[in-house]
């Protein structure tokens, strides 16, 4: 928790300094109202004291209201003010942090996980140093100095308020031990019925094409039953709060006015006006020390949920970056688009065993070069440590003849246009889309986003949308078919116009002949980029430069088409299962 305060600035520090002011104002002034109303007392009891006497009093109790009201304002203003700071700070951090992971760290925490931090988690702290700067500062300070204020009053009343006192602290523990254990999971669970309900939206075509409705209507319920009852289990404790401070309350008002009888009945005459003003002015004292163990109860309401809160987001923050920027590198001219790999091993965080083992190979400039192999065979994980997604575990990733790790990522990933296993495309224009994070250092024009999309076959079906290349994206691409998705994230990796090109399976949706003709375009307006191509079709990758086939995580063929179904067994095996026996002797 105290390490999220380390994140406000000088402003919300000095903020608070003027909140602590104007707290320790209110308190005062606060306080004084029980004096004026003691002397008020005695000038109605004692013979002589003129109306314009009370009047002043009432005047001076008039003022500290008023100011005590001016200075909660300015109190609750500088709160959330700094709150609302905070809070912005903190999303910025967490999202940016996020962002700076990678895809080992993605995996360690769940998206609905992630989202929920940056938002709701965040959103607890904030109502947190809202309401703490008012009531966690203001309960013990006035507490403490009502309490000073009545100790030397009367022993008796003074042992009543410390009973009332010691029963408000064992019902606060009460609440600490049953309800905190259950503020706990509240976090954990709220993120489970994220995840549920992020998995129901992302996937309602499979869930409905199965008839998976009621299923998953039993999933949602099971989830949203286990975080309700956590819900009721805790509220039900805290609920006790209420009714008990309001008995502790009326039970500690009626006895000083109880004892204050009896210490008035027992005394002289002449002393009982002094007793009566005493009782007046403790009690009112005593309220003041209640309402701060009421101010108190407000916080327990809200501080356990937030210490998980701040738990879960110094877990984001403190979480260690496994893939740092390098220093930099310059590059040859030579060089440019080649990639190498040296005696690579890779293996996934907490995996038993390589997904991929002693992989070498070299890529020239230019060059087309096809991966393929069967379904775990490493081909993604392979041209995955090429962008840095992951690093490898064992031997070097080579870019433009230097190590992936001597570059920035900004400046790595600006070589690269990728163009994942799974289309992505998010909410806006088609052209926002194609030209999605080109960045300010290139000037990418309208022209280069039509040659891209006519280059990915995106034209036709693109002239033919409402507004044609301004025509509205859904998140996600849902408007948009699922081959359309995949030409649109091949056109956002051509008008980037980098220097190698990385194809994860991203034909796959294509029929043959626009899989031919997009290939055939792509050898035309991107003759000079190197391109890595991952495909399941013999079809795809035939006329490539090279073909690498991929084993077990192992290079177990690495040659042309008509060389590999020669020497490579387990290529000609693939090429068999998709090709014609004549194709097949033919090459």
């Amino acid at each position: 928790m105290f390490q999220l305060f380390g994140y406000l600035n000088r402003r919300q520090w000095g903020l608070i300094g003027v909140a602590f002011v104007f707290i320790i104002t209110q308190i005062w002034l606060d306080l004084r109202l029980p004096d004026f109303m003691a002397d008020i007392t005695e000038l109605i009891e004692t013979e002589g004291s003129t109306v314009s006497e009370i009047m002043a009093k009432g005047g001076y109790m008039l003022l500290c209201a008023f100011g005590s009201m001016i200075s909660s304002i300015i109190v609750g203003y500088c709160a959330a003010r700094v709150a609302a700071g905070l809070s912005k700070t903190l999303r910025d951090k967490v999202y940016d942090k996020t962002i700076a992971f990678s895809m080992s760290e993605i995996g360690h925490f769940s998206i609905a996980s992630l989202i929920n931090r940056t938002t709701n988690d965040v959103m607890q702290i904030q109502h947190l140093v809202a309401m703490g700067l008012q009531a966690i500062v203001k309960a013990p300070l006035m507490a403490v100095w009502a309490i000073i204020k009545i100790y030397n009053k009367s022993w008796q009343w003074t042992s009543a308020t410390a009973v009332a006192v010691f029963v408000l602290i064992l019902l606060l523990a009460a609440v600490i031990i049953f309800a905190h254990p259950r503020f706990i999971r509240i976090q954990g669970l709220t993120d489970n019925i994220n995840r549920v309900t992020r998995e129901l939206l992302s996937g309602i075509r499979v869930v409905r094409a199965y008839n998976a409705e009621s299923f998953e209507e039993k999933k949602f319920a099971q989830a949203n039953d286990e975080l309700t009852n956590n819900n009721l289990t805790a509220h039900r404790v805290m609920s006790l709060m209420g009714p008990g401070t309001t008995l502790i309350h009326s039970g500690l008002t009626l006895a000083v006015y109880w004892i204050g009888a009896y210490m008035i009945l027992a005394a002289e005459m002449p002393d009982r006006l002094g007793i009566f003003s005493d009782m007046v002015v403790f009690s009112n004292y005593a309220m003041q020390v209640i309402l701060s163990f009421m101010m108190l109860n407000m916080i327990f309401m809200i501080l356990p949920r937030s210490q998980v809160s701040a738990n879960r987001i110094c877990e984001v923050l403190n979480m260690p970056v496994r893939i740092q920027d390098g220093k930099g590198a310059e590059i040859q001219d030579a060089s440019k688009g080649s990639i190498e790999f040296r005696n690579v091993s890779f293996r996934y965080p907490d995996a038993g065993e390589n997904t991929l083992s002693e992989i070498s190979f070299k890529v020239n400039p230019g060059e087309t070069v096809a991966f393929i192999g069967a379904t775990g065979s490493g081909k993604t994980s392979l041209i995955n440590l090429i962008p840095r997604f992951y690093d490898a575990t064992e031997g070097e990733v080579i870019v433009d003849g230097r190590d992936v790790r001597d570059f920035t990522q900004s400046d790595l990933h600006d070589r690269i246009g990728y163009v994942p296993q799974k289309a992505v495309l998010f909410a806006g224009t088609v052209s926002s889309n194609v030209n999605f994070g080109t960045g300010n250092d290139k000037d990418v024009t309208e022209e280069d986003i039509r040659t891209a999309i006519e280059t990915a076959q995106c034209k036709d079906f693109v002239e033919q949308m409402d507004g044609q290349y301004e025509a509205p994206i859904a998140q996600g691409g849902t408007n948009v078919s699922g081959g359309q998705k995949q030409r649109l994230s091949i056109a956002r990796a051509i008008v980037r116009k980098p220097e190698i090109l990385i194809f994860d399976d991203s034909f796959s949706a294509l029929d043959y002949r626009t899989d031919r003709a997009l290939r055939a375009a792509l050898e035309r307006t991107s003759s000079g980029s190197t391109k890595l191509i991952v495909a399941q079709r013999i079809g795809t990758i035939r006329h490539a430069d090279r073909i690498i086939v991929l084993d077990h995580g192992k290079i177990v063929g690495n040659g042309k088409h008509e060389e590999l179904l020669k020497t490579c067994a387990a290529y000609y095996e693939i090429a068999a299962s998709q090709l014609s026996a004549k194709e097949l002797e033919n090459g």
